[in-house]
């Protein structure tokens, strides 16, 4: 539930054949209304670049991905300043939305963790 990209039910839900029905409709429709893609951003686009983890990640990322970021960031930025969203052609289909940080994110923590565990190790003589 808790993990380095903050507090989620999703795997619950999508474990749930029950409540995956009733979550997806409200969950595409939530989705289209925070109304990111209008202006051609990637759901990972809005995570905080301040975070610590979410930098090394960012360091991680291929010479092509993050020149996409880069000018989907200045894209969006440039609609915002004038005001209008992108036309209707350029918002971002929902199928190319992937979560294309959050891989880079798992792992940055997990070696946080890994170094966190081995730092503190203490070492005993046996007797």
């Amino acid at each position: 539930m808790f993990g380095p990209l903050g507090f989620s039910l999703a795997p619950q839900i999508r474990a749930s054949r029950t409540l995956s029905k009733w979550f997806l409709p409200f969950s595409k429709w939530y989705t289209d209304r925070m109304g990111y893609r209008k202006f051609g951003l990637k759901y990972d686009d809005l995570l905080v670049e301040e975070r610590e983890d979410v930098q090394r990640a960012l360091g991680r990322l291929t010479q092509e991905q993050s020149y996409d970021r880069a000018f989907r960031m200045k894209r969006s930025i440039q609609s915002n300043v004038l005001r209008k969203e992108l036309p209707k052609e350029e918002w971002l289909p929902e199928s190319q939305d992937v979560r294309y940080l959050k891989p880079h994110v798992l792992e940055v923590a997990k070696e946080d963790t890994e170094r966190a565990y081995w730092d503190n190790l203490s070492v005993q003589r046996q007797k």
